[in-house]
């Protein structure tokens, strides 16, 4: 019975060893630890832009205007980008081809209006 115990509370402290590993420490940052600047920090996170067009609110159209698509090796088909303007609230999507930047381009309408768009390997959308 003691042994069983014993055996227990081992295996109960090596189980809870990675939650301690997971701890995040403050304080001095280690003297050849480099900046976010230089390892990339945000720039490596690939995740799509907040300023997309609403579906539910075409008119929102104009927040993505500025949406900066960014440049890289772009793996969405045709169709999943036609899908991804669709999505965007974009109608009558059209013409679509990928640039030497990654950057697909077409034509659509938004609120009976041509559109220029794009798509970037992120996902981002926005009006050209």
């Amino acid at each position: 019975m003691k042994r069983s115990l014993t055996t227990l509370a081992v295996l109960t402290v090596l189980g809870a060893s990675p939650v301690f590993a997971q701890t995040t420490v403050t304080g001095t940052p280690a003297p050849d630890a480099k900046s976010s600047a230089t390892s990339g920090g945000q720039e490596a996170v690939t995740r799509p832009n907040t300023d997309k067009p609403d579906a539910t609110k075409p008119g929102a159209a104009h927040a993505a205007s500025h949406a900066k698509l960014e440049e890289g090796a772009n793996s969405f088909t045709e169709a999943q980008t036609h899908h991804r303007l669709t999505e965007a609230g974009y109608k009558d999507v059209k013409g679509l081809t990928k640039d030497d930047k990654g950057i697909w381009r077409g034509d659509a309408m938004l609120d009976g209006k041509p559109v220029k768009v794009g798509v970037d390997f992120k996902g981002n959308v926005a009006v050209q």
